[in-house]
């Protein structure tokens, strides 16, 4: 234990403290604004230097002790790098204060400027000599205490989708069921060893719930039990974010899980999308009046646009200009510009004058719905090309094979768009800027994919003459 003695939170103490940011003028004419971090406890106060200023004060908010969204400084600093900085500060001090707590005691201004400053230098805090009178040594933190502030302070600092956050609740499930008790430092390389045996060979998998027909059979698929390799190592690229975020901000971790790499074999999981045919034929099918004929136009509009489904049914009205559509991702947020065909054209047309909430620009489905909807949709199309699954669980490989409409979700539209761009000879550049793709690594799947259907139409010479 005496290796990851660092400033460890207990709830032993509690020191009242407040912590905020105020500018002063100085220099020969006041007209430099001085930004202190002002620290008020125990009846004591003291201010800080924080190394920024600002040359109008107009674009200080004292509300909320942060510089306004659209400043910019003189040396291009802008309010998103010093807000970063000040806030940092303000973790560093915060942390000085839980090093006190966790020793049960009252700081003076000099002790508590000391380890501000320690902080600050990257100084990792020594054991303390505990004192004669107080031979117990501070309790270590209960670890699901520690993820929940990991979730409640990373999802809001950096924004997560409620997916993110579902993930995330999936793994501390997955971590209580393994071992209840178990602590940061005793997460060594035998114990994640273990939790991954555990999510291999022990873990319960029971199927999604989904509407029943009146006709369906009432028998629920059997609960599965263990996880394949591939969504085990998804679950320890998390875990090992948590790690990382609770090591950096003083808890007592094992630094194992920074070389823990088990082998997972995986295989590539193959791209599902739709063949030029395949595309004409959900296309051509006669779906009036049909509750799927709406779904049919999403996914569509998706094929021919390169939206995601998210995307897709976020799109309103005011989005959709003369020749082109103005987007800002659901995922990502960037924002891109794509123009406009006569297929996302004729779509747009079709509903322009159906009201939908929100002044939404096409019908809304949820995700599960659409993928319900979209799956019979492709089965009533034929689309029965076999597709060949290859999962590994361990060392045992196993094979299945199913129609390619089961296969088919919301995000093929997105994935047909792009194969059949590149195999048009559309440049990747282009193309990306219509997705939103930034990395060109993204594209090298696809690309694979246009250049294997151009090999095997290069046979149909052999029948020419």
């Amino acid at each position: 234990m005496g290796h990851f003695w660092g400033i460890i939170e207990t709830f032993v103490m509690v020191i009242k403290r407040k912590i905020s940011f105020k500018t002063r003028a100085i220099g020969k004419d006041k007209n430099i604004f001085q930004i202190r971090m002002r620290v008020s406890f125990n009846s004591q106060r003291i201010d800080f230097k924080t190394g920024h200023s600002i040359l109008d004060p107009d674009y200080w908010d004292d509300s909320i002790g942060l510089v306004k969204d659209d400043y910019k400084g003189p040396k291009g600093e802008t309010a998103l790098s010093i807000n970063n900085s000040l806030r940092n500060l303000r973790d560093q001090m915060d942390t000085a204060f839980k090093y006190y707590e966790a020793m049960d005691v009252i700081p003076t201004l000099s002790q508590i400027q000391k380890k501000y400053e320690e902080r600050l230098s990257g100084v990792i805090p020594k054991r303390p000599e505990p004192e004669k009178k107080r031979e117990q040594k501070p309790k270590e933190p209960d670890m699901f205490v520690v993820f929940d502030e990991f979730t409640r302070k990373c999802g809001e600092k950096n924004a997560w989708t409620i997916a993110t956050f579902e993930k995330m609740s999936a793994l501390r499930a997955d971590l209580q069921n393994f071992g209840p008790k178990v602590k940061l430092s005793e997460l060594d390389e035998d114990a994640l060893t273990r939790f991954v045996g555990y999510l291999r060979d022990e873990k319960k998998v029971f199927p999604a719930k989904k509407k029943k027909d009146a006709e369906e059979d009432e028998e629920e698929k059997a609960v599965q039990v263990g996880l394949n390799n591939t969504t085990i190592k998804k679950k320890l690229e998390y875990l090992t974010w948590f790690l990382r975020w609770a090591r950096d901000v003083g808890y007592p971790v094992n630094p194992a899980f920074k070389t823990f790499k088990p082998t997972l074999k995986q295989t590539q999981k193959p791209i599902i999308y739709l063949t030029k045919e395949e595309l004409q034929r959900v296309k051509d099918m006669d779906l009036s009046g049909s509750k799927l004929e709406p779904v049919r136009d999403i996914f569509l509009f998706c094929c021919f646009s390169s939206l995601r489904h998210s995307d897709a049914d976020n799109l309103r009205r005011s989005d959709i200009k003369e020749d082109h559509m103005d987007v800002t991702t659901i995922k990502t947020g960037d924002s891109v510009s794509i123009e406009l065909n006569d297929i996302t054209k004729a779509i747009l047309e079709k509903y322009k004058d159906v009201p939908f909430k929100d002044n939404k620009a096409l019908p809304s489905f949820t995700n599960q719905a659409m993928n319900r909807s979209l799956k019979e949709l492709c089965q009533l199309a034929e689309i029965n090309e076999p597709i060949r699954i290859t999962t590994y669980k361990g060392n045992v490989r196993t094979d299945t094979v199913h129609p390619k409409w089961e296969m088919v979700g919301t995000h093929t539209g997105r994935r047909t768009f792009i194969v059949q761009a590149l195999s048009m000879g559309i440049s990747p550049n282009i193309v990306m800027k219509w997705t939103g793709h930034s990395d060109y690594k993204a594209m090298k799947p696809y690309i694979d994919i246009v250049d294997s259907i151009k090999a095997q139409s290069m046979t149909k010479f052999n029948n020419l003459l």
